[in-house]
């Protein structure tokens, strides 16, 4: 499929776990406009957890179906920066993604369909000084900023087969049992888990889901909304983003059954309800 690399957008989102306090963010956006001074930035956040590619993954997921085609989505969590780990640019069918090639990428990639990885080893197209501790800034930023101007993705360097995908986009599904992870924690201490909608439509499951987490097994309702609970209830239901959640009507489901970003969950589909 042939998608042209002029973008009519002119937006650059940036989602990185540099935070705030720090000059990187600021950094990255300078890199940006001065190669391309009419780029439209959005910050979709800064405050990944450091290092967690998973939750990194998650926000960028969420948020870019709302952008427009043809935005440049760039994603820095990077805990193996100025190793041997490639740098890539994911083209889609919507859009293209930036950024160390770890998992961070595909999970968005692949929900808007992937249609072509190269690899960023074009050294015209970065700084002139690439530092080995801030790619972000001096490869990432860059080849954003150039895509922006025209450029095409074989430039940036050779076509590879695939990114690399992470095991949490992976859901098993055994023996009547849909297997899967929690992706993420929110603010809320909602528990937002891999397994998307589709893979519950599937599944048929009508007014009840059993649930297995560590230390506990559940037999929820399944809702359409959080109020639909009384409050302080368990219960679950597909989120804003298509994954399945599994929260407390006004209360914190994480803390009250002790979960965390890696822990597994299980669907039991074997006399549904």
């Amino acid at each position: 499929m042939s998608i042209s690399p002029v973008m009519p957008s002119n937006i650059i989102t940036l989602t990185t776990d540099f935070g705030l306090k720090d000059p990187y963010p600021a950094e990255m956006k300078a890199a940006i406009l001065g190669i391309c001074p009419n780029a439209i930035i959005v910050d979709i956040t800064h405050e990944i957890a450091k290092f967690n590619i998973r939750m990194g993954a998650h926000v960028l997921a969420s948020a870019v179906p709302y952008f427009p085609k043809d935005s440049v989505h760039v994603a820095v969590v990077d805990p193996g920066v100025g190793t041997r780990r490639r740098s890539i640019i994911v083209q889609t069918r919507q859009s293209f993604f930036v950024g160390p090639d770890n998992g961070i990428l595909v999970l968005a990639a692949e929900k808007q369909g992937i249609v072509r990885v190269h690899e960023l080893t074009n050294p015209r197209l970065m700084l002139p000084k690439v530092s080995n501790t801030f790619h972000g800034r001096d490869i990432f930023a860059p080849a954003a900023a150039h895509l922006l101007k025209g450029v095409k993705p074989a430039e940036f360097g050779p076509e590879i087969r695939e990114a690399a995908k992470p095991e949490f986009t992976n859901v098993t599904r055994r023996n009547g049992t849909l297997v899967g992870e929690v992706l993420r924690v929110d603010g809320f201490g909602n528990i937002i888990t891999n397994i998307n909608e589709k893979e519950v439509v599937q599944s048929n499951v009508k007014s009840k889901i059993s649930v297995e987490l560590p230390g506990c097994k559940l037999k929820l309702k399944l809702c359409n909304a959080y109020g639909e609970a009384e409050p302080q209830e368990p219960l679950v239901l597909i989120g804003s983003h298509g994954f399945l959640e599994i929260s407390i009507n006004q209360g914190n489901a994480a803390e009250n059954f002790g979960i965390k970003p890696g822990d597994p969950i299980k669907l039991i589909l074997q006399g549904k309800s």
